[in-house]
């Protein structure tokens, strides 16, 4: 699991556990042949919290640009983008990507919570990635000191 993937699963079951909501985020456990089908899983009753969160990291001194090629993976199963949108479909889920941008020393890292379906509307499109100036006209993912915190998107009801 990335430190991305442990601060946001903490941060949602921080977020459960101080507003009192039922929910759990976790992570299955990912064994050495097997692929996930993504890599946060948010369990809940209310459905605006039944997640399927699918976690990207970008150096911005090296991309400007999360592409579909570099930054996704392809197996028999398909395009990863693919794959995901299944499970998001299938299991009813509401699927989204968190993208971190790591902009280098002495600069804080951010982080966006974007909707799967513009992730699946860019990749149909053609599009070979997305932008990185697209990536950050979604929802930021707050940082609470050195951690990340949903708990001001999800209070928004910006998920």
């Amino acid at each position: 699991m990335t430190d991305f993937e442990r601060a946001l699963v903490n941060s949602f079951n921080s977020f459960f556990e101080d507003e009192e909501i039922d929910g759990i985020a976790h992570r299955k456990k990912q064994h050495r042949f097997s692929s996930q089908l993504c890599d946060v899983l948010v369990d809940s009753p209310h459905e605006m919290f039944y997640l399927a969160i699918e976690n990207k990291s970008v150096k911005t001194s090296s991309t400007n640009k999360l592409y579909f090629t570099q930054h996704f993976s392809e197996s028999d199963g398909g395009h990863q983008v693919e794959r995901i949108s299944d499970f998001v479909d299938r299991s009813g889920r509401r699927g989204f990507l968190a993208v971190e941008l790591k902009r280098g020393r002495g600069r804080s890292r951010k982080a966006y919570m974007v909707p799967w379906k513009a992730v699946r509307s860019s990749y149909r499109d053609d599009d070979t990635g997305l932008h990185i100036d697209e990536i950050q006209e979604f929802p930021e993912i707050m940082r609470d000191s050195e951690d990340y915190s949903v708990a001001e998107l999800c209070m928004e009801m910006k998920l």
